[in-house]
This record gives structure tokens, sequence and C-alpha cells, in this order.
């Protein structure tokens, strides 16, 4: 910035300091006006008004302007329309993992992102506050309902994690109930309702501490999730892989349409709640106030 400008910038500053400092002394100063009983009330107005009503049909010629700017989104409209594949069941967003819903996200981001690094992706984790539909009805699949189920921006990345790290990533996964794809977790429910990680594999085999594993997940998680969160801003690696999660589900559908495979609702098991060990059984409820992303 120019010198003189910054002198001006900064005068200016200084003044609106002083005059909004002073503001409310002087304010305060400001005596109360007195009402004299001689002043008379002000008379009513007579006030005359008219109402007219214009039907609206199609007497009313188009507006060329507003169809100019209609035309630019219509094929955008339309294209929420298109089919992309048949589901065979209901969606639902539930439980440990937000349910069939939260798996079939999971499931699509890790096929994709195997896709897309050329080789396969050990564990998806998609935070549960992100998917912004609780259901999804049996029948056609539209584009729509995935724009609906995932309105965000958010684009897929991928990191490498230890097993340490990952085990204290699936530690966060139970207590958050998020959603996700590649363990299978055994959790407990403590006496204060909570739940907490007590085993996990990754494709049904035990994890190494010392090894690396490759993780897919959304920039939103990674950047804005916090400190429960931030092991994954621990990982080495981090990848872009320049596509968003709505297009990858997309995506997802479409090669499972291709292949001659509806997508189906699926409780695989990769939560399971060693019900011997935990002092309350049967799901615990999310706890009052207890802190989601989004």
């Amino acid at each position: 910035m120019h010198k003189s400008v910054g002198k001006i910038v900064s005068s200016r500053s200084l003044s609106l300091l002083l005059l909004l400092a002073s503001a409310p002394l002087a304010l305060a100063q400001q005596p109360a006006p007195q009402v004299s009983p001689e002043t008379p009330a002000p008379a009513a107005r007579d006030v005359h008004a008219r109402v007219s009503q214009t039907p609206i049909d199609a007497s009313i010629k188009d507006d060329p302007a507003v169809d100019q700017m209609l035309a630019v989104y219509g094929p955008r409209v339309r294209a929420l329309d298109v089919l992309i594949g048949r589901l065979k069941g209901e969606l639902r967003k539930s439980g440990y993992g937000a349910g069939s819903l939260g798996n079939f996200v999971a499931d699509g981001m890790r096929a994709q992102g195997s896709i897309k690094i050329g080789k396969p992706v050990d564990l998806s984790i998609m935070n549960a506050g992100g998917l912004r539909r609780n259901t999804i009805s049996e029948g056609e699949l539209r584009a729509r309902d995935i724009f609906e189920l995932l309105p965000f921006e958010n684009a897929l990345v991928t990191l490498d994690l230890s097993g340490e790290q990952v085990l204290r990533l699936l530690g966060v996964v139970v207590s958050s109930r998020e959603a996700q794809s590649g363990a299978q977790i055994t959790y407990v429910i403590k006496a204060d309702k909570s739940a907490a990680l007590e085993a996990a594999k990754l494709g049904n085999k035990e994890i190494d501490p010392k090894a690396t594993y490759t993780i897919v997940t959304i920039d939103y998680v990674v950047n804005v999730g916090g400190d429960r969160y931030a092991v994954l801003r621990e990982g080495k690696n981090l990848r872009p892989l320049g596509i968003t999660l709505r297009d990858a589900l997309m995506n997802y559908v479409k090669a499972e349409t291709a292949a001659g495979r509806d997508i189906k609702p699926s409780l695989d098991g990769r939560f399971n709640l060693d019900k011997a060990n935990s002092v309350l059984t049967g799901e615990a409820p999310p706890k009052t106030g207890q802190n989601r992303l989004r």
C-alpha cells in the first residue's frame, strides 16, 4: 500500500474509532425530550386506498429477460431427473455408521477412491452429519436423490495412516457414530452410555500398528474436523482426487448399474456390539448435545 494512502486510511480509522467511542456518551448526555401539554395531537389522515386484481394466466406475455435467465438453468434442472440406477429396498440413516444409508455412501467412496488412485483403499470415513436425507425409498435412483443427500461441495481426498493411527481414527468413528467402509468393528457401551472401540480389523485382517494403510475421506473432515479428527492431519501423502463426493457417488451408482447390479441396503455387521462386556444392552441413543460434524 502507498504510504500516503496508508496515512489516509489510518486517519479515517482513528476518526471513526473516536466517533464510535464518543457516541454513547454524547447520546447519554442528551436531555429527554419534553412534551408540552399544550401540544395538540396530530390529526388523523384521511387515506384512500385502491386495490386491483390481475389474473395470472396465459394472457400475460412472457418476459424475454426472464426467459433468457431461465434458459441457462433449464438443462441443469432437467439433469437432476436423469435415471442413474435402481434401489432394491429402502436406504435408511440410523444407528451406528448411519445405517444402510451411511454404508451406501462409504462403500461408494471406497470404490471410487480405489479407481482414482489405481490401488485398493483400505478404509473410507464419512461424517454422518453430512448426509442430508434420512431415507431414500426403493425404486428408481435419480441424480436428484444424490444431490439432496449430498448438497455440499465436499471433495474426496486420500491419505496414508499407520495402523496405530487407524485404530485411533476408528475410536473416533465409534464414539461419533460416523459411517465407514472397510473395517469390522467391535464396540462396547459404557456406563455413561457412550460407545468405545474394543477391537477392529481391516479387510478381516488384524491391524498392524506399524503398517501403512490408505484412507479416503472428504476434505471437510480433514480441514474442519477439529480436535476429534486431528489424527487425520497426522497422515502422510494427502492427495486431492479432483472429484466431489456427490459426483463420485453418482459414478458409483452408474458403474453398479452398468454391471447389472442394483443398489441394495446393506447392514453387513461392520459394527458389532459386544453385549457381554457392555453396561447396557442394545444400541446406545445419541447423548444429548453430542458433537457431530454438521
